[in-house]
């Protein structure tokens, strides 16, 4: 499995022998201003919720490679309207895609898509084949209900989880989550793009190696194997 971080909350993750991108927001973003989306290959376009910062290129990539959106029922509605493939899903719910197995759990955060339009319910994936299984938690706060998808879900082998504060978890309560969801390694999303969620890398490190858990904060642009 293949992880590309863009900035923010964005990645293209290979898998399955499918390309998915989650939260694109790549043009917008001057951390990531050297990644053109028009070089991204994407199957499926997974989303949290509407955020302009989580949805902003979603259109154009998903036009240009005639992907299909994956999200809750309100986002997918409002894309298909554009002419745009989804796939709706909502809290609880799984469904077998060609790459894998996706469940659509809880986030606590909230959502309204650019235009001002209902985003309906927050929400994370939780994906999982052959290969691995991982969990996107979007924008979530950390709640309770993070609790019950080692419950539900087979071992996660990592996750990604906010750490910028404000906005969402900072890294003390995304130690919290870790621990939750029972799941050691964790890549880091949703900090530095502005001043409102600048984050002090060591110290988040720090903290995830004192709770014996590893942190991964990646650059713009970097690739790993997982």
């Amino acid at each position: 499995m293949k992880l590309t971080y863009y900035g923010h909350s964005t990645f293209l993750i290979h898998t399955g022998g499918k390309s998915l991108v989650f939260d694109p927001f790549i043009s917008p973003n001057p951390l990531a201003a050297a990644y053109k989306i028009n070089d991204i290959k994407a199957d499926y376009i997974l989303l949290s919720h509407g955020h302009g910062d989580h949805v902003a290129d979603a259109e154009s990539i998903a036009k240009d490679n005639d992907a299909t959106i994956v999200s809750n029922y309100e986002i997918v509605s409002w894309y298909e309207s554009k002419g745009i493939k989804g796939h709706p899903m909502n809290h609880g719910g799984k469904w077998k895609f060609d790459f894998g197995t996706v469940k659509y759990v809880n986030a606590v955060h909230s959502s309204v898509l650019p235009d001002g339009t209902y985003g309906g319910n927050p929400g994370g994936f939780v994906v999982w084949n052959e290969e691995k299984c991982f969990y996107f938690a979007g924008d979530s706060a950390l709640t309770w209900d993070m609790k019950l998808i080692p419950m539900i879900c087979p071992q996660l082998d990592f996750a990604i989880l906010p750490i910028g504060d404000n906005f969402t978890m900072g890294f003390a309560d995304a130690v919290h989550a870790a621990q939750f969801i029972q799941c050691d390694k964790i890549i880091a999303c949703h900090f530095d793009t502005f001043g409102y969620i600048k984050t002090d890398h060591q110290a988040a490190i720090d903290e995830f190696r004192n709770a014996g858990k590893e942190l991964i904060l990646l650059q713009p642009g970097q690739t790993i194997e997982l």
